[in-house]
């Protein structure tokens, strides 16, 4: 099933080579798999890219939309493709309705930091970004940030908004205050 989504090349092996030069020990030049079920997707505000292992969809990196529908499309072809662990940036809040939708469908979803990630040379497209991404993660290679689980995240949204509220009632008290003693605001005297 196709989905609506544009198909890329990308060749994936099973291990990780190391380099030789670097290995002290000429034994374990591969690092095994941790996560042989992982996905990635590249954030986007107008199109998320989206990575499984190449022996998983003659397909390996598909682009979808940002409507729901669309990330429901995804998901569905997480699902097709036997993934059980996704992995993400954290950018701006374009990730908050991915990261729900996959957690009330199953999956495993680690968000990460984008600058974990980004300091990897010769990635220049999100194509390789979610590549990328994902072979960083079937290795167990990316830290996931903290984020907490359901009436926490209700709970710190209320926190936030209250705070806002109140900023913005002091602003409007002070303002209002300044109103009241300001000599430039009131009209001038005839006299």
């Amino acid at each position: 099933m196709n989905c609506g989504a544009q198909p890329f090349r990308w060749r994936q092996q099973e291990e990780l080579e190391m380099n030789p030069k670097r290995s002290k020990s000429r034994h374990g030049r591969k690092m095994p798999l941790v996560h042989p079920n992982a996905a990635a997707i590249d954030v986007g505000a107008t199109m998320h890219m989206a990575a499984v292992r190449a022996d998983r969809a003659p397909e390996p990196v598909r682009s979808f939309g940002t409507f729901t529908a669309d990330l429901h499309r995804l998901i569905d072809w997480f699902t097709q493709c036997g993934v059980e662990t996704v992995v993400m940036e954290s950018t701006s809040v374009y990730w908050i309705p991915v990261f729900e939708l996959l957690d009330a469908r199953g999956f495993t979803v680690c968000l990460v930091n984008a600058r974990d990630a980004k300091h990897v040379p010769g990635r220049k497209t999100d194509v390789s970004d979610a590549q990328w991404l994902q072979r960083l993660h079937s290795f167990g290679l990316l830290r996931a940030s903290f984020r907490p689980k359901g009436q926490i995240v209700a709970l710190r949204s209320y926190v936030r908004q209250r705070e806002r509220l109140l900023e913005y009632a002091a602003s409007l008290i002070q303002h209002a205050e300044g109103l009241d003693g300001d000599e430039s605001s009131t009209p001038p005297r005839r006299g």
